[in-house]
């Protein structure tokens, strides 16, 4: 199957134009597939699903179905796309497309309105900041070869979070609920434009008290809150010249009470939530502050030019437990809770049940500061020629961004269950550095359709310098005394080409062939990693049903692992040669109505399907416990094979009631082949949501969430250290209010 793939995918580019009947040329409809959006990959359902690669788009009204505050639950719904979950919130989801590594969504090109947001997307990409899909009016996920607009990582895919837009006259929304864990949401936005100025003021505040069990009842959850303000104002407007500038400013800060330890297999088995008295003290305190302007030009019905400059700056102190001491015998908590039975005496001080002396808890406050910032312009022109539709399409971008670690660890005794400071550990003594990144990108694609016809070939250009600045552990004033510096540099070019053939408007078929690719660390000549990737699908419909079908093939030359703590490592976010890998699948997506042409009932029912198969073509070695010792021929861990989603709907003038069910597979925790041992399983789990509302009126609306509706216990990963479980039963009941 994959021989003839890659024959076909390689076949179908070298057609040529004469070999093309254009007895249907009067299809082409003008404009027919550009809506262009400053803060968008594509813009709509329609665009995406006319597109040349594998894309999906979650529509306002998709997102107000599912209701759900969790990223998780919300992509669910899209084939190719896996994770694995952490705080059973989705706060810092772990997402992989198509097989990329899973771990703190680092190898996927995230954005919001079409900027990059992660902290520091090229020196430090793992997403500590995932924005809030609470206030989000789309989410766009766009895989195969017409991604390489959007980089850097272009092995997997992009994710763009699509904030709410301002509205064309004033409009207003107030929403509230309250439910299971003391969990409570806030959200409103009020906005309106005239002929010349816009705006729109956001709100959002989430919180809960946590689904997890610590010593006197102490608080497991998180308060977050989002503040946003958006201008806009329209330069000059007329029939040849039209400008616009928008302005963007984002508030947020979280302070979660959230931890790397997990439980021993047998504490997980006799209580699954319950929290390690050791992690009383655990708190994420984070900030992010965004502004971003945008410059759209207009220049007759067929030039766009959109520029965007923007900044963020993220910082965040996750103070955690990271050593346990007894007996002078220092041990990492991931290695005691995977060991308990050879480390009685470290377990019985995380428990709480043994009473210690100075500085046998060790916490590391992982002090971090973020800056990213940059400026990108889009060119695009369309035009209809004699027999074809064309569209152009340039950008360029010039991007710097930082990690700044300042880091130290406290000592703590504990005695009765209750830890207190036993000592203050020099600033900069667990991490003294920067570590920075400047990259210019750029791109061209061009798109060419010709009766049933759509190519778009595309070229992707990334300089990159990485450097680190390390002070080391005794020079909290960085003076420089012991200041060690390193860079690595990269060029690459990134190419693709996707194409599509419509045999009418309701079957079309469609391929691709792409370049992937992720940047390296700051190690001098470490090499970027880098793929083929190949696509075949088809789209359809017939009569009620619909769906697609797609099959991939990754071939990576040189698969790149990260030292992560999150994973189990030691955190120094070191990148190492995996070698060759090779991860291919298919994916299933459909879609059936039988009651859609009733005027007051729809009953839509969707099944998606994903496989993925995964294999190491190298053997090597590594410290990071997520990898380990590594076979040719063991699987990626973290990457389940099989994973099922199915939903039903009954929607009503008045009501509607959704069921959505999902299924993950089994999925081993370190690399490995043939059956999984116990000690690195993560079982499959079989999960029902619900979700419904009651329209009083066109204004006023309830609504009922259910999370887990069959209240199954369930683990969701061994990392960073121990089992973990997912959300129990929760239920939730809000009001909203539209003006």
């Amino acid at each position: 199957m994959i021989k003839s793939l890659t024959y076909l995918l390689l076949f179908v580019p070298v057609i040529t134009l004469s070999q093309i009947n254009t007895s249907s040329l009067d299809s082409i409809q003008k404009l027919d597939e550009v809506i262009i959006k400053t803060n968008s990959m594509f813009g709509s359902k329609f665009v995406a699903e006319n597109r040349t690669g594998s894309a999906y788009y979650l529509s306002t009204y998709e997102l107000q179905k599912l209701g759900s505050t969790d990223i998780n639950r919300v992509l669910n719904a899209v084939p190719g796309v896996t994770f694995y979950e952490e705080d059973g919130f989705g706060l810092r989801p772990n997402i992989s497309l198509r097989g990329t590594s899973p771990q703190r969504s680092a190898k996927i090109s995230l954005m919001e309105d079409g900027v990059l947001i992660s902290p520091a997307p090229y020196s430090a990409p793992s997403a500590y900041y995932f924005p809030s899909v609470a206030r989000m009016q789309a989410v766009e996920i766009l895989k195969g070869s017409s991604q390489i607009q959007y980089g850097p990582f272009t092995t997997g895919g992009a994710v763009n979070m699509v904030s709410t837009e301002i509205p064309e006259s004033f409009k207003g929304i107030i929403k509230a609920s309250y439910g299971s864990f003391d969990t409570s949401q806030l959200y409103g936005h009020v906005g309106g434009a005239s002929k010349k100025f816009g705006y729109l003021i956001e709100f959002l505040n989430y919180n809960s008290n946590g689904f997890k069990d610590l010593i006197d009842d102490r608080n497991t959850g998180f308060d977050i809150n989002d503040i946003i303000a958006k201008l806009s104002y329209e330069l000059s407007s007329n029939n040849n010249l039209n400008q616009r500038l928008d302005f963007k400013f984002h508030f947020y800060d979280e302070l979660s009470n959230e931890t790397y330890l997990g439980l021993s297999e047998s504490d997980f088995s006799n209580s699954p939530f319950e929290r390690y008295a050791a992690s009383q003290v655990d708190n994420m305190d984070a900030e992010q502050v965004q502004y971003q302007l945008t410059h759209t030009i207009d220049i007759g019905e067929n030039i766009r030019i959109a520029t965007n400059a923007y900044t963020n700056q993220f910082s965040r102190n996750w103070y955690k437990l990271d050593d346990v001491v007894f007996e002078d015998d220092t041990q990492k908590i991931a290695t005691v809770v995977a060991n308990p039975e050879l480390y009685p005496g470290h377990m019985g001080l995380l428990r709480g049940e043994l009473s210690g002396f100075d500085d046998n808890l060790l916490v590391k406050a992982n002090n971090r500061k973020y800056r990213s910032k940059g400026i990108q312009t889009k060119f695009d022109y369309h035009w209809n020629g004699e027999h074809t539709f064309n569209d152009l399409e340039i950008g360029l971008r010039y991007h710097f961004d930082e990690e700044d670690r300042f880091q130290w660890e406290d000592g703590y005794d504990i005695s009765g269950g209750i830890m207190s400071i036993t000592s203050n550990g020099p600033g900069g003594s667990q991490g003294n550095r920067i570590s920075s990144a400047r990259a210019f990108a750029s791109f061209i694609t061009y798109k060419l359709k010709i009766d049933r016809w759509t190519f778009t070939p595309g070229l992707r250009y990334e300089n990159i310098l990485l450097e680190r600045e390390d002070f080391g552990n005794d020079d909290p004033d960085r003076t420089g005394f012991e200041l060690s510096r390193r860079s690595n540099n990269v060029n690459i070019l990134i190419p693709g080409i996707g194409i599509n053939y419509k045999l009418n408007n309701d079957l079309s078929l469609f391929s691709g062939v792409h370049k992937g690719f992720s940047p390296p660390g700051n190690q001098p000549n470490e090499r970027a990693e880098e793929s083929v990737n190949y696509e075949l699908g088809s789209r359809f419909r017939w009569g009620k049903f619909s769906g697609e079908v797609i099959g991939f093939y990754n071939d990576y030359s040189n698969l790149l692992g990260s030292d992560l703590a999150a994973t189990g490592g030691t955190g120094t976010l070191d990148q190492f040669n995996a070698g060759q890998v090779r991860v291919n699948g298919f994916e299933v997506l459909l879609n059936y109505d039988p009651l859609q042409t009733k005027s007051n009932w729809s009953l839509p029912i969707s099944f998606g399907y994903t496989l993925t198969n995964t294999e190491f073509l190298t053997s090597f070695g590594s410290e990071d416990d997520l990898w380990g010792e590594v076979r040719a021929g063991d699987e990626l861990p973290y990457i389940p094979q099989q994973q099922l989603n199915a939903s039903i709907s009954i929607d009503h003038s008045r009501f509607q009631i959704n069921f959505n069910a999902r299924f993950n597979g089994e999925f081993r925790t370190q690399a490995g082949s043939g059956s999984i041992p116990a000690d690195e399983l993560v079982a499959s789990n079989f999960i029902i949501d619900l979700s419904a509302k009651y329209y009083f009126s066109s204004k006023l609306t309830a609504r009922l969430n259910i999370i887990n509706l069959l209240d199954e216990t369930y683990a969701v990963s061994r990392v960073p250290a121990g089992l973990r479980p997912g959300h129990p039963f929760g239920s939730y009941f809000g009001l909203e209010y539209r003006f």
